[in-house]
């Protein structure tokens, strides 16, 4: 098999390909990133052919469409709060990028193709465990562009018989996410400030509830849907569950790094979401011999990986930033 792997270079895209060399059955991946949120080191030891280029380029894609058997689709501007601060960077990224990649895939014969969608897009909606079957209640125009994203792939379904499987991420973390930018995930932010001495900002009180799936896992997942091309043109929850509020979420990351952490309450952020936690029924349907990783076991990996981080880092020059360097689908 061929794949193509959009947004390739950024934390979850890079975790799966080098989940997809180990497998005898992918014979070529070729990875698709403009390098604003992800990284080259992050695939420079995997055997990839990288197109570096935007997924709104129409003669890019087709270059590296062709030929293939499926792409995944992981390409995205991420972040709640920067989709507030720039509604219409987030839209062309996100929804305008995901439709050239689908009429791309149409023109290059019909490769099955998995996106990623998110949690976000339920929003408002209180109703807990999350399932596929309830109103979407977008907050912030990230989690809009999301449901544009599932929806366009229903729709080139139904359509255009394009075969496709849209994943409503939830909290993905793990090895590979970076820490040190303004629109870090929580969970690489808050190992990294407790490693190093520094207060965890806390958005609220902290009773908040995320459900974290572990980076390994949603490789597994995305991993078994190529090999055996499942094909599902309603949205499928990619988590299981396992709902944790952020007060306990910093006892865990306590326990994991053997360290205290000194938390530093703040206001509550406009687009976020109170509580979060999935439904796994369909999921579950779809992949019955998928075993998510603890949480403990996640977190023990993603603390070992910023360790080794810390200790390879080159200290930025005196007032330099690096907003650019977010390689990580920041879903919370």
């Amino acid at each position: 098999m061929k794949i193509v792997i959009t947004g390739g270079a950024g934390f979850i895209g890079s975790n799966l390909a080098r989940t997809l060399t180990e497998r005898r059955e992918i014979s070529q991946i070729r990875v698709i990133d403009n390098l604003s949120t992800g990284n080259k080191e992050n695939i420079a030891d995997l055997d990839v052919h990288l197109f570096e280029g935007d997924i709104q380029d129409a003669a890019l894609l087709e270059r590296a469409f062709h030929g293939v058997d499926a792409v995944v689709h992981l390409a995205a501007l991420p972040s709640v709060p920067r989709s507030v601060k720039d509604p219409l960077a987030s839209h062309h990224a996100n929804a305008t990028g995901t439709l050239q990649v689908l009429e791309v895939a149409r023109r290059a014969g019909n490769p099955h193709v998995i996106a990623a969608s998110s949690s976000s897009v339920y929003g408002a909606n209180r109703c807990l465990p999350k399932h596929e079957g309830l109103a979407t209640a977008p907050m912030s125009p990230y989690a809009v562009t999301k449901l544009a994203t599932e929806a366009y792939l229903g729709a080139y379904h139904h359509s255009f018989g394009l075969p496709v499987l849209p994943f409503r991420f939830f909290n993905v973390y793990g090895p590979g996410q970076c820490a040190d930018h303004p629109y870090a995930a929580v969970i690489p932010k808050w190992i990294n400030a407790t490693l190093n001495g520094r207060p965890l900002t806390v958005y609220g009180d902290g009773t908040q509830t995320r459900d974290f799936t572990y980076v390994g896992t949603v490789c597994q997942v995305l991993t078994d849907a190529l090999l055996r091309r499942v094909v599902e043109p309603r949205p499928v929850n990619l988590a299981f569950g396992h709902r944790i509020t952020l007060l306990s979420l910093i006892s865990e990351i306590e326990a994991a790094t053997g360290l205290r952490a000194f938390k530093e309450h703040t206001a509550r952020r406009v687009g976020d979401v109170t509580h979060s936690q999935a439904d796994e029924s369909r999921l579950r349907a779809l992949f019955p011999r998928i075993t998510p990783a603890p949480l403990q076991e996640g977190l023990r990996a993603t603390v070992n990986w910023l360790s080794r981080a810390d200790e390879h880092a080159t200290p930025a020059p005196a007032g330099s930033r690096n907003d650019a360097a977010s390689n990580q689908h920041a879903l919370f």
